[in-house]
C-alpha cells in the first residue's frame, strides 16, 4: 500500500507521560463530535483520546472535528489521512499512535453512559485478560426507517457478558473492545479486508490463539442505526470479506451463518436467497421479525455468491 502523509492536530491539553488507557475512534463520514464531547466530559489523568479521519470525505465535517479537537479540554489527538485507508488500517494507525497500556476501540457513532470511561479504566487495571469486549447497549430507533436495524441489533448484538462468554472469541466485536497494547503489537487487524465487515471476527479468532479474551458488561450503544437498503448494500459488499475469513479461519465453517451460506451455494440458491431476502427486507408491510430474517438470508446469499467452492 502506498504511504500517504498523515496530518496531526492536538488539543492544548498535553498527554500525560503515563497513559493507562488510549480511547481510539476511527471515522469516515460519521460525526464523532457527540461521542468526543461525552468522552471529554469523563476525561481524567492517564486517559488519552485519538481520532482518525479516514479520508476526509466531508470537508465541512473534517473542519468541524478539527476545531472540536483543538478546543477540547482533554488530551485529544486527531490524525487525518488524505485518502481512505479502510477500517483495519485506520485502527492499526490509531494503535501505532497510542501511548496507553490498553487500547479501547470505539465507533464514531457510539453513545456512552456517565462513568463509562472510569468503569473501563478500573476494569483493565484489575483484569488478567489480554482483551475484553464490553458489549452493546440496546439500540433504540429514532425514526421509522431505523426499526429493522434496531431489531437486528437487539437479536444479534445486545446480549450480556455471560451469554457472550459462552461463545468466546466468536462474540467479540471491534467496537467497545479493550486490548492490551502488548497483544495488539503481536496481532494487529488484517489489512487484507476491504470495505465493511468480518475484520473484527478475524482479529478475535487470531488474537485468541496468542492471548486470552474475555467479556464484561460495560455496554455502549450504536447511535447510527441504518435503513434496510443501507444494510443490504453493506452485506452485499461484505461477501468477499466473509470468504477471506473462512480461508483464514476454517473453524468458522461450523457457525450457523457459514453453514447456511454453504448450503445455499451447494444448492444453487444463492441468487434466489438474495432476491427474496432483499424484497422482504424492504417490504414495509412485513413484520419486523420477518424483515430481520430476510436481512440474514440476504447476507448468507451474498456470502454464498463470493465463497470459493468447498464443503457444503
Amino acid at each position: 500500500m502506498t504511504a500517504h502523509p498523515l496530518e496531526l492536530t492536538r488539543s492544548s491539553t498535553s498527554t500525560a507521560q503515563s497513559v493507562t488507557l488510549s480511547v481510539l475512534i476511527p471515522f469516515y463520514g460519521d460525526d464523532p463530535r457527540p461521542l468526543l464531547e461525552s468522552l471529554v466530559a469523563q476525561a481524567q489523568p492517564g486517559i488519552e483520546i485519538i481520532l482518525f479521519d479516514d479520508g476526509a470525505p466531508d470537508t465541512v465535517l473534517s473542519d468541524a472535528v478539527t476545531q472540536a479537537v483543538t478546543l477540547a479540554d482533554a488530551a485529544v489527538t486527531l490524525i487525518t489521512s488524505p485518502v481512505n485507508q479502510g477500517r483495519s488500517c485506520a485502527r492499526n494507525a490509531l494503535a501505532n499512535a497510542a501511548l496507553g497500556d490498553w487500547l479501547l476501540f470505539l465507533d464514531a457513532d457510539m453513545e456512552i453512559n456517565p462513568g463509562f470511561v472510569n468503569r473501563w479504566r478500573e476494569t483493565v487495571e484489575a483484569t488478567e485478560q489480554d482483551a475484553l469486549f464490553g458489549g452493546y447497549a440496546p439500540c433504540e430507533p429514532r425514526s421509522e426507517h431505523e426499526h429493522v436495524h434496531a431489531a437486528l441489533a437487539h437479536a444479534s448484538d445486545a446480549v450480556d457478558a455471560e451469554t457472550r462468554s459462552s461463545q468466546g472469541a466468536f462474540a467479540v466485536c471491534s467496537s467497545n473492545l479493550a486490548v492490551r497494547a502488548s497483544l495488539f503489537a503481536q496481532c494487529p487487524f488484517d489489512d487484507g479486508y476491504t470495505g465493511w465487515g468480518w475484520e473484527d471476527v478475524d482479529w478475535a479468532l487470531s488474537a485468541a490463539q496468542i492471548g486470552s479474551l474475555g467479556h464484561v458488561d460495560i455496554p455502549a450503544a450504536h447511535g447510527g442505526l441504518q435503513a434496510p437498503d443501507e444494510l443490504l448494500a453493506k452485506f452485499d459488499r461484505a461477501g468477499a470479506n466473509f470468504a477471506r475469513l473462512l480461508d483464514r479461519h476454517p473453524a468458522y465453517e461450523a457457525r450457523p451463518g457459514a453453514r447456511l451460506a454453504r448450503k445455499l451455494q451447494a444448492s444453487g440458491m444463492a441468487l434466489p436467497a438474495r432476491l427474496i431476502g432483499r424484497s422482504l427486507a424492504l417490504s414495509s408491510w412485513a413484520p419486523i421479525k420477518a424483515r430481520v430474517l430476510a436481512l440474514k438470508l440476504f447476507r448468507a446469499g451474498a456470502a454464498a455468491r463470493d465463497l470459493p467452492r468447498g464443503r457444503a
